[in-house]
């Protein structure tokens, strides 16, 4: 539901304005108006005006922002501990927090650019090490002469040594030879062991074949090939221990000083906000005013905690809702356990306007309902029951993917609860071998009163939301919006009834008043609702047919389930019998799922929603320690609103 929000004002000494607002960022509650439109009369304009920051205020917000950047840069270097909390507080030594922080700063810059420097040298040393690993194995076969020279390559794959041989003639002679080993990364290491008279001659063919040659350091090519592994081996051993060492320093420096940065910092960003925040303020000779929008629920508390900090020194007072308020009125959408999981469904529209309706709650009734009436298999919802309790017994971390399993457990249920209405058990394999009979309607073969009664939910449904535009439209006082929708669902019933009394469900002596009704009535429907009603008129019509999809889905649904049983019964064998039919229902129920998602959703969008809800309400962005750096762009743009107010 649309959570119900008050219009207030604070107010008290200017020179309390910076411990007001720090009250109100720890509540959190208050959405704070960069505008007076709407809470001052034209008489108190002149009085009251915009809060601008003085000279003091401005080299402050410049000192704390610096502070702030280098502060977040030191935690950039630093690693994520769980460390004490600091009791200090850092309003009286941040003169000389600012001065250690600079050599903080530096050090810990220097220690984090080794830091860096170590691990990108140890990541290019380990391709070495690996190389070297493989060779290692042919160190007995290796010999160290003067004449003896060693080529080294990293082959992808066993064909690719083929093609190596066909390239270079020698292999296959005495003067050179091509050794391979499979390295610890799955890739193979060659090693062309040549005299030196042929290796230039060797790796200018490499190069012409773009066969490109593992080359070593410079640190490595001038020792032995036998001894490069033992000196990379200890060159990475003394790179590991400068690593560790960094970290020890890094860590213990993070457990003395981090607390006291981290109280710095959180600090700051308070001073700064409160700074940023101060510049929506509003001010007399005298006194400040902040206005904004709050929780009706968390009026009581925020004015109890401002009497108690301030001595009623600092005032709330709630400001009477006008007309012209309700499209500024910020919105908070909050449901209970149950709808919180369909809010997910809400988020794909913009928000509601606050005189409007939470779609959240409609769309966790019907959408249930209508999943479960196109689905509709005991069997099938009997699955994903299953399915949905044992994903819910796993430890998952996302909450999109735990509000999608509450969703399908729910809808499982009404496909169960549909399934057993309609008879139908994986199909009719339920009726074929326990005999279970259809408790309201066969509809694989009662097609026309499955129509009707799809066209009958259809016409409940849109005439449920051309009621409640009529409430929406009352809300915002456009009442002959509201009549133009009375007038639809007036003229929608007797179209309806005047059409089933062709049939002689009605007497025939309806049809005369019913055209003279709809007769009368259509003139009313172009006054109130303008040229264009007509059109919105067969446009609900055309939305009430759309419900036809339940049935038409639905259908699909279980022929197809039919159609598994059929062909299972036609292998002759029972194994693959069931293979085949259970490969096709699990194709089903994956079908089925997608299908009576989407449609059951469109049925909401399209067709449902647009009939009551009024898109396009303002977001609630409550002033809070969340937040502490994104209202210099509303403060910013607050002088020009005050004057366009």
């Amino acid at each position: 539901m649309i959570v119900k929000m008050s219009k207030v004002e604070i107010a008290g000494p200017r020179e309390l304005l910076a411990e007001a607002l720090s009250l109100v960022r720890r509540k959190g509650d208050v959405h704070i108006e960069p505008s007076t439109a709407g809470f001052i009369d034209s008489d108190h304009k002149k009085e009251i005006h915009a809060l601008l920051p003085d000279e003091k205020t401005l080299f402050e917000k410049i000192f704390l922002e610096q502070l702030e950047s280098k502060l977040i840069k030191l935690f950039d270097c630093l690693p994520q501990l769980q460390t004490r909390e600091s009791y200090l507080s850092p309003r009286p030594i941040i003169d000389t927090v600012s001065k250690t922080l600079n050599k903080h700063l530096a050090r810990c810059r220097e220690l984090s650019r080794k830091k860096d420097a170590l691990k990108s040298r140890l990541s290019e040393m380990e391709v070495f090490r690996i190389f070297l690993q493989a060779v290692s194995s042919l160190a007995d076969e290796l010999r160290q002469t003067p004449d003896i020279d060693y080529i080294g390559l990293t082959i992808k794959d066993e064909k690719s040594i083929d093609v190596l041989k066909k390239n270079i003639d020698c292999l296959d002679d005495a003067s050179c030879e091509l050794v391979t080993v499979p390295a610890e990364d799955g890739s193979i290491v060659g090693l062309i062991v040549a005299t030196k008279d042929i290796s230039e001659k060797i790796r200018q063919i490499l190069s012409d074949r773009q066969i490109p040659e593992f080359n070593m350091p410079d640190s490595l090519k001038n020792l032995p090939f036998v001894e490069r592994i033992d000196f990379l081996k200890k060159q990475m051993h003394d790179d590991e221990s400068s690593l560790v060492s960094i970290n020890q320093e890094l860590t213990e420096f993070t457990q003395r000083w981090g607390p006291v940065y981290r109280n710095a910092l959180d600090w700051v960003q308070e001073q700064l906000s409160i700074i940023q925040a101060s510049g929506l303020s509003f001010e007399t000779s005298m006194c400040f005013f902040i206005y904004g929008w709050i929780p009706t629920a968390k009026v009581q508390e925020l004015d109890t905690a401002l009497h108690e900090n301030f001595n009623g020194r600092v005032v709330l007072n709630e400001i009477e809702i006008r007309s012209e308020d309700l499209e500024r009125i910020p919105v908070i959408l909050k449901n209970s356990v149950y709808f919180e999981p369909f809010e997910n469904f809400t988020r794909l529209l913009p928000l509601p306007s606050y005189t409007s309706f939470d779609p959240t709650p409609f769309i966790g009734l019907f959408f249930p309902l209508f999943f479960g009436l196109i689905l509709g298999d005991a069997g099938y919802g009997f699955i994903l029951l299953v399915l949905s309790v044992i994903l819910a017994r796993m430890d998952i971390k996302s909450r999109l993917l735990k509000d999608a399993i509450h969703i399908l457990k729910i809808c499982s249920l009404y496909t169960i609860l549909f399934g057993l209405l309609y008879g139908e058990v994986l199909g009719n394999l339920g009726h074929r071998i326990f005999g279970i009979a259809p408790l309201l309607i066969d509809r694989h073969k009662s097609i026309l009163p499955m129509l009707i009664f799809a066209l009958a939910v259809g016409l409940a449904h849109v005439t449920l939301g051309l009621i409640l535009g009529v409430i929406s439209a009352l809300r915002r006082k456009t009442k002959k919006e509201a009549f133009a929708k009375l007038i639809d669902i007036v003229l929608i019933f007797s179209l309806v009834v005047l059409i089933v009394s062709f049939f002689g469900f009605f007497p025939e002596l309806l049809t005369k008043p019913l055209i003279i009704l709809i007769l009368v009535f259509c003139p009313l429907l172009l006054f109130t609702g303008g040229l264009l009603a007509p059109l919105e008129l067969l446009k609900s019509i055309g939305n009430i047919i759309s419900y036809a999809r339940i049935m038409a889905i639905g259908l699909t649904s279980v022929m197809l389930a039919n159609i598994a049983n059929q062909l299972s019964g036609l292998t002759g064998d029972i194994i693959l019998g069931l293979l085949v039919g259970g490969i096709i229902h699990l194709i089903s129920i994956v079908i089925g799922v997608f299908s009576s998602t989407i449609h059951s959703l469109r049925l909401h969008y399209v067709e449902f929603f647009d009939k009551f809800i009024d898109l396009g309400g303002r977001k609630y962005d409550p002033f809070s320690k969340k937040k502490h750096n994104n209202w210099s762009n509303v403060a910013d743009k607050k002088k020009n609103d005050f004057h366009q107010a």
